[in-house]
C-alpha cells in the first residue's frame, strides 16, 4: 500500500498515528480491536483526496451508520427514562439532543478536533473547529465502535458522552427558546444586538448583547451569530437560577 506520508517520514507518521489513537482511546475508555476503524472515523475527505487514498477510507460511510445507531440508542433511552412523555415530546427532545450543535458541543468536550486527519486546505480554514465536521466525526466514531464491538459498546459511548447530564445540556441547547418563553410570559421583550464581528471569513467570532426591555442583561461570543446569541441567553438563565 502506498504511504500517505512523504518519503522518509513514514515511520514518524505511524508513531504519531499510534500516539493520537491511544490518547483518544484513553479519553473515551474504549480500545479498538481494529485500529483502522478508528483512523477512518477521524479521516476527512479532504485528507483522502489530497493523499490520493481510497475515497471510501474517510468517515462518511461510518457517519451514515453511526447516525442510525445514535437514533436507536437515543430513542431507547428516552422511551425507557421518560414513560410519561408522548411520542411528539420524545421526538422533540431527541432532536434537540442529537442535532449538529449538540453533537459538536459533545465533540468539543472530548477535544475531538485535535485528532482529525484533514487536508491542508481544510486545516487552513479552521476545519478542526467546524461544527459540521466535528458533529459528523462524533457519529462516525459511534459507527466505528458499533462495527468493532456491536451495539452494546456503542450505546455505552452514547450514554456517557452524549446523553449524560441532559438537564444542563438541554438548558444550553434550548437556551434561546427557553429564555424567549420566560420573557414573553412576563410580558417583556427580548432582543439581541451584534456588538462586534472579528477574524477572517473562515474563522469569524461574533459578540452579541442580549436586551430585555431595552436593558442589557448579558453578552455572548461564538463562531456564528446564532451561537453567540445562545451563549448570551444561557448566561441569563444561569444568572436567574442562582
Amino acid at each position: 500500500m502506498k504511504s500517505p506520508f512523504p518519503k522518509g517520514l513514514f515511520e514518524w507518521g505511524l508513531i504519531m498515528i499510534a500516539a493520537l489513537s491511544n490518547k483518544l482511546e484513553e479519553k473515551i475508555g474504549y480500545e479498538f480491536k481494529n485500529k483502522e476503524l478508528l483512523k477512518q472515523a477521524l479521516t476527512h475527505s479532504s485528507f483522502t483526496n489530497e493523499q490520493k487514498i481510497n475515497k471510501q477510507r474517510n468517515y462518511e460511510r461510518l457517519e451514515f451508520l453511526g447516525d442510525a445507531v445514535l437514533e436507536l440508542a437515543s430513542s431507547k433511552f428516552f422511551f425507557l427514562n421518560h414513560p410519561d412523555m408522548s411520542e411528539g415530546e420524545m421526538t422533540k427532545l431527541r432532536s434537540s439532543m442529537v442535532c449538529e450543535p449538540a453533537l459538536a458541543f459533545c465533540a468539543r468536550d472530548l477535544g475531538l478536533g485535535e485528532y482529525l486527519y484533514l487536508g491542508k486546505g481544510e486545516e487552513a480554514t479552521g476545519g478542526r473547529k467546524r461544527d459540521s465536521i466535528t458533529s459528523d466525526v462524533m457519529e462516525a466514531l459511534i459507527g466505528a465502535i458499533y462495527l468493532d464491538s456491536g451495539f452494546e459498546e456503542a450505546e455505552k459511548f452514547i450514554l456517557k458522552f452524549i446523553l449524560s447530564d441532559l438537564e444542563s445540556k438541554q438548558l444550553f441547547y434550548d437556551s434561546k427558546t427557553i429564555l424567549q418563553e420566560k420573557v414573553q410570559k412576563n410580558g417583556q421583550v427580548l432582543r439581541y444586538e451584534l456588538l462586534e464581528e472579528t477574524g477572517p471569513d473562515h474563522d469569524k467570532q461574533f459578540t452579541v448583547e442580549a436586551y430585555i426591555d431595552d436593558k442589557p442583561v448579558s453578552r455572548g461570543n461564538g463562531r456564528t451569530k446564532k451561537a453567540a446569541e445562545q451563549q448570551a441567553a444561557y448566561a441569563v438563565l444561569i444568572e436567574w437560577e442562582k
